[in-house]
């Protein structure tokens, strides 16, 4: 249950930093990089949880 939990609360983490970077005000260029960067570290993180990685 705990992983569970775990991997909801990683989903839910990058969903608001994607949220709050498209908030920033920079151009479009470097959103998409920062994008790439959250989705790769989240991906990365589930893995984690999911004891794959």
């Amino acid at each position: 249950m705990s992983l569970l939990i775990s991997a909801l609360i990683t989903f839910l983490i990058v969903i608001l930093v994607l949220y709050l970077v498209n908030m920033l005000p920079i151009d479009g260029r470097a959103k998409q990089i920062v994008r790439i960067v959250v989705i790769i570290i989240g991906v990365l993180s589930l893995l984690k949880y999911l004891a794959v990685y």
